[in-house]
């Protein structure tokens, strides 16, 4: 095979979608490692860390590959943990996934396999690439290439992503044919390091809540809040307020007022949510780029969100201004802006502000 003695050392996480990608490399003739990472130290049985190790192990066995497990977490919470932590004591939102990729997972990870004289390493990532450029999966609904939008160019020379070309069903299914036990493990869903437990139990153990009071927009006291940092632009549930306000509609959170530690909310009416466009800072471009200062693009400013149209302009030092064709609702700081041009997935940034035209 024209593969024979290419060594590739894959990203195993437990589930079916790195266990698949395995395989293919294994029937493409890839001389094929399997390497765990352990990125969380598990402080009270809230990770599945040791069930997922289990479940790489019976995969390895079962396609006869070598598998080892590494420990990443000092990297993880250096430089993964301590940003998530930072951006909620700002009062933002941030996407500790989008960061660990960039840190771990296509960082020391891909150092890690190259220390070991890898000729490739390979995730179970559903993307593609074309050269130097990101492409989007070729099932829409996995796609994951927003969650790659920070990864820098040179980290992707050598990569493969093998399911890139799959959908999750037909994942699945070879998954099954190859007699795999994880073909109908369920997807994990959430940050890692929180696991099971509920968001706001997790984060007062790093964070001291700093309670305060629920107001409408007239000022008037409605309810009280737990901590600014528990709450998110655009959030329904949650509030403790009662669903219903009369005829207008449910409550929602309108915006932060950090001076006053008091948490806005309003009814019926959103338009006060919707923005014609935002700033943004650390615009990372993956691949080669000639499309000048002002681009014509799509964009998602979250991950389950349909590409809207847009104008992008670079203005310097990474950052950028995106104009959106029609306005967007809850964009949230702290949060990724990210880019694409048809199939391309151009990168992206973090969401400073956002502004009315």
């Amino acid at each position: 095979m024209a593969n024979e003695r290419k060594k590739v050392i894959i990203g195993m996480s437990g589930g079916v979608d790195s266990a698949v990608a395995a395989a293919i490399l294994k029937e493409d003739g890839y001389d094929v490692t399997g390497l765990f990472m352990r990125n969380w130290e598990d402080d009270g049985g809230e990770c599945t860390a040791a069930d997922d190790w289990r479940d790489v192990k019976a995969v390895s066995d079962k396609l006869g590959i070598e598998c080892y497990s590494v420990d990443f977490a000092k990297e993880y919470a250096d430089g993964v943990f301590d940003y998530f932590l930072r951006e909620y004591r700002a009062l933002r939102t941030p996407n500790p996934d989008v960061l660990c990729n960039r840190v771990v997972k296509f960082g020391v990870f891909r150092d890690y396999c190259n220390d070991l004289g890898a000729d490739y390493i390979a995730t179970g990532h559903y993307c593609r690439r074309d050269g130097d450029r990101l492409l989007r999966a070729v099932d829409s609904n996995k796609d994951q290439s927003y969650f790659l939008n920070q990864v820098l160019t040179e980290q992707l020379e050598n990569v493969l992503f093998p399911i890139g070309g799959l959908t999750k069903p037909q994942v699945r299914e070879k998954a099954n044919r190859l007699g795999l036990s994880v073909a109908q493990k369920k997807d994990s869903t959430g940050i890692c390091f929180i696991g099971e437990r509920k968001f706001k139990q997790f984060l007062k153990t790093y964070i001291p809540a700093n309670a305060g009071d629920i107001v409408d927009t007239d000022g008037k006291v409605v309810g009280r809040h737990d901590g600014l940092m528990y709450y998110t632009l655009g959030q329904r549930r949650g509030l403790g307020i009662g669903g219903v306000k009369g005829e207008s509609g449910r409550w929602f959170v309108l915006r932060k007022d950090v001076e006053n530690n008091r948490l806005v909310v309003s009814c019926g009416d959103e338009s006060a949510l919707y923005s014609d466009g935002l700033i943004g800072s650390g615009l990372n471009i993956i691949g080669s780029y000639d499309g000048g200062d002002v681009l014509r693009c799509t964009a998602k400013t979250r991950y389950r969100q349909p590409d809207f149209p847009a104008t992008l302009t670079l203005l310097g030092g990474g950052a950028f201004r995106l104009d959106f064709d029609v306005p967007q609702r809850a964009v949230t700081q702290g949060q990724y802006a990210v880019i694409y041009v048809g199939e391309r997935c151009l990168g992206g940034g973090v969401i400073e502000s956002t502004f009315r035209n």
